[in-house]
């Protein structure tokens, strides 16, 4: 129990420090998983919106694909991908794999169907007669679109909460599709793992606080939206 207690106490130490390492490993964290959150959701709000407004045959079949998407397992992203930028692959072309760019695209696809499915919810659940009030007033479609967004904005910043809290604990992708390389691809997840499998528990203890930090915030902040909601 004792080695236990002086690696939470090293762990302190190195957080408190502000550690070299330490704060690499997180901003790598930091920095792919804002940008794979803003590449979902320039793509899976749209694509939330159009499902949740419209009414076309195959409409209940998509939700369910979306929905069922929302739980598939990081490596299986991480595979599939892997083929499509490996050299062999169709993008092998571009150099994509072992780089932060692939771990970005492979968690913009994780969370795509999150804010997909939220935003979704989010419009599905507003009156319908806000839409029809804006047009009523001389909105166009794509004045009335922004109202409808603005009207379930907490439900949907919840969403892009929850999108980005999904990606920046997952390890599988991050794993496959970066490598891992220390102060290039090496985030929280990937190098809690590496370091804990080397029996050095201080960095991986710090890291963890941090993560788990991220983690309540990111919840408190869903929790808030979802009240404003």
């Amino acid at each position: 129990m004792g080695y236990l207690l002086e690696g939470f106490y090293s762990a302190l130490q190195m957080i408190v420090s502000l550690d070299r390492q330490m704060l690499s490993i997180a901003f790598i964290s930091i920095k792919v998983s804002t940008l794979s959150t803003m590449l979902a959701t320039l793509v899976g709000l749209p694509t939330g919106f159009y499902i949740g407004i419209k009414n076309f045959w195959g409409r209940k079949a998509l939700i369910s694909i979306f929905n069922t998407l929302m739980s598939v397992p990081t490596v299986i992203i991480g595979l599939s991908v892997y083929f499509i930028i490996c050299r062999r692959g169709p993008l092998g072309s571009l150099g994509l794999l072992y780089t932060p760019w692939a771990m970005v695209l492979g968690q913009a696809i994780l969370a795509f169907p999150i804010v997909a499915s939220l935003s979704l919810s989010a419009v599905i659940s507003l009156d319908r007669r806000v839409e029809k009030t804006a047009l009523s007033l001389g909105a166009d479609n794509l004045q009335a679109a922004f109202f409808i967004l603005s009207e379930g904005r907490f439900a949907i910043l919840s969403a892009i909460i929850a999108a980005f809290g999904r990606v920046f604990g997952e390890v599988g992708a991050s794993m496959m599709l970066g490598g891992n390389i220390n102060g290039y691809t090496r985030n929280i997840p990937t190098a809690i793992a590496l370091e804990t499998g080397k029996g050095e528990f201080v960095l991986a203890i710090a890291l963890g606080m941090i993560l788990l930090s991220v983690a309540l915030s990111v919840n408190i902040l869903a929790g808030y939206f979802q009240h404003k909601k």
